[in-house]
């Protein structure tokens, strides 16, 4: 039986509003592992988004698909499958309908608009907790609203955990507030050898992405094609990177980008392959949907994972690269920083607070060996109406191409070596990025919140002569 087992009568319920859990995003792909790690613990009912989702109107029974992967006969997981995030009436129906013991928000805070204008309703009833996530600095003073409106903040990275507390200052003391990175499945992703059971298919897929072409190195990149995601600057980079190769080795070099070649929220990648690099067979893209097994493949096949996103809240691509021991090339912004783990003077891993919120800076250059940090040449200070200001931390592409030569540069074994650390770091306590360690987290979180809540009143006065000019709660430069 599962540690903290609970017979389905005694657990709390929590209605968790995020994208379907059966979906392959990036908050599906962690939502569903939050619910399957933590169904002997919880009843969950998922409000699960999709764009036009074909089974909308459905109620669909999860809980012994859900209780075979981990063992326990009476879990409790039920869809409901909703186009787009839903609105205050389908919410309402879901509180009376399902009467759950929490509200669980996961996803950017302008999608919950609405429900953050409703919260005083909703905490009358349960508590409202968000899992939550910002790119990048000067803290959001805009955002307030949407943190105070809610009872616990769990912020992925330690960025963003420093920024709920910037942001709300005083109002943020009687809040749960804490730091719970996403996690992943080490049984999902790991490093694949000679002797390993899964090498003749690591074998055919490398086949089927290589033909009969063997490379010395090879890059990967795995992320949406969208303007801060950096594509096109990693296409620069590579180009430059080649040209400073001798000859004889151009050909011993590859670029695998995983994404989608044109995109709406991006650009035309076939165009700028084309304008950067002729007909070079040696950057390949790979298109198809895949399942987890086949993206650890792809991952196993890669010498390094790059991402250069001049903003990012986490950085997925890169906690499942070092999951399967491969070592990785970032950009030093937003939680990606998390896992380079930076360490201080001390030889600590840094913390951020109102004097050193981040590290983008480059106040700290040493980090864990399976990562090679690229810092940003710029940081613009960039918005619109609804986001007003965030810095873009840009890197300089040719920067990158120096740091893809300091990759290739290495012996098989000292990047396999250096990979494989990075592996062991993930697993870690320390790091918290498993998927043991992130339900760890939540369980340890929402026992803490269900302990401690009380309901607030439906309604409040406040007398408000000017609303107060909000300025900035941390240094600009530091």
């Amino acid at each position: 039986m599962k540690e903290g087992y609970l017979p389905k009568e005694q657990r709390k319920k929590i209605l968790f509003l995020c994208d379907d859990i059966r979906m392959h995003s990036g908050v599906a792909t962690m939502a569903r592992e939050i619910v399957i790690g933590t169904c002997h613990k919880y009843n969950w009912v998922n409000v699960g988004a999709a764009i036009n989702h074909p089974e909308v109107g459905k109620k669909l029974d999860l809980s012994q698909d859900t209780g075979n992967r981990v063992g326990i006969e009476d879990a409790s997981v039920f869809l409901y499958p909703q186009n787009g995030y839903g609105d205050s009436t389908i919410l309402r129906k879901f509180l009376d309908l399902e009467k759950p013991d929490a509200v669980f928000i996961f996803t950017d805070p302008r999608y919950w608009e609405w429900l953050f204008q409703i919260e005083n309703e909703i905490r009358a009833k349960c508590p409202l907790v968000y899992l939550n996530i910002w790119d990048d600095l000067p803290a959001p003073l805009y955002n307030e609203p949407y943190y105070d409106s809610c009872d616990m903040l769990l912020g992925i990275s330690k960025q963003t955990e420093n920024i709920n507390r910037l942001v709300l200052g005083d109002k943020g003391k009687d809040k749960i507030i804490s730091y719970v990175p996403h996690g992943i499945n080490e049984e999902q992703f790991f490093p694949i050898d000679e002797k390993h059971e899964q090498w003749d298919n690591l074998q055919k897929a490398k086949k089927q992405l290589f033909g009969d072409k063997e490379y010395k190195h090879v890059f990967f990149f795995n992320s949406r094609n969208i303007r801060r995601k950096m594509p096109s600057d990693l296409l620069a980079a590579y180009k430059l990177f080649k040209e400073s190769l001798p000859e004889k080795e151009k050909d011993d070099v590859c670029l695998v980008l995983h994404t989608t070649p044109v995109d709406g929220n991006g650009t035309d990648l076939y165009a700028v392959r084309d304008l950067l690099l002729g007909e070079d067979e040696s950057v390949r893209f790979s298109t198809a949907k895949l399942a987890t097994e086949g993206m650890n493949y792809l991952y196993n096949l890669a010498d390094v994972t790059v991402l250069p996103s001049s903003n990012e809240g986490w950085g997925l691509s890169l906690t499942e690269s070092m999951m399967a021991g491969t070592m990785i090339i970032a950009n030093v912004t937003g939680g990606m920083q998390d896992q380079m783990r930076f360490e201080d003077e001390n030889g600590d891993w840094i913390k951020f607070d109102e004097n050193f919120p981040s590290n983008h800076f480059g106040t700290y250059k040493k980090c864990g060996k399976w990562a090679l940090p690229v810092f940003p040449s710029n940081s613009a200070l960039v918005g619109s109406p609804k986001t007003p200001y965030i810095f873009d931390d840009r890197l300089d592409f040719r920067e990158l191409a120096n740091t893809l030569m300091e990759s290739y540069k290495m012996s098989k074994e000292e990047k396999k070596e250096r990979g494989l650390a990075g592996r062991e770091w993930v697993i870690s306590d320390e790091s918290m990025a498993s998927a043991k360690n992130m339900n760890k987290n939540i369980i340890t979180n929402f026992d803490k919140l269900f302990e401690t809540w009380k309901p607030r009143p439906k309604f409040h006065f406040s007398k408000i002569d000017k609303l107060p000019i909000k300025t900035l709660t941390h240094k600009l430069v530091y």
